[in-house]
């Protein structure tokens, strides 16, 4: 998600790429609700608020795979990037700007 013209973001550095295992995901607490920073494969990192768009489902206990993210609760695949519940599914999860640094991943939130 790219901050929209007057928002503003503070980046807020949550840890380090390798300590999210490859496939994996991580939580963080914010004040706006949880976030899931996953981690792929090869090494790319996204961020969802961690609830899918169906039943809230925890996305960050789902399987990841590619460039998704399978919710546990019902098999719904959500892209990571843009958070796109994939056909025939409907709806989208949150997205969270991120970006990495020398290893640090920073999540941009609302000021």
């Amino acid at each position: 998600m790219e901050a929209g013209f007057g928002t503003h973001l503070d980046w807020r550095a949550v840890g380090r790429v390798d300590e999210i295992p490859r496939l994996g995901a991580r939580v963080v607490e914010t004040r706006g609700g949880d976030v899931a920073v996953f981690r792929t494969a090869d090494d790319r990192v996204f961020a969802l608020f961690d609830r899918c768009p169906h039943k809230a489902g925890k996305l960050s206990q789902g399987i990841v795979h590619g460039s998704s993210v399978t919710c546990p609760l019902h098999a719904w695949v959500i892209g990571l990037g843009d958070g796109q519940a994939q056909a025939p599914d409907e709806g989208c999860a949150r997205t969270v700007s991120v970006r990495v640094e020398d290893g640090r991943i920073l999540l941009g939130l609302p000021a």
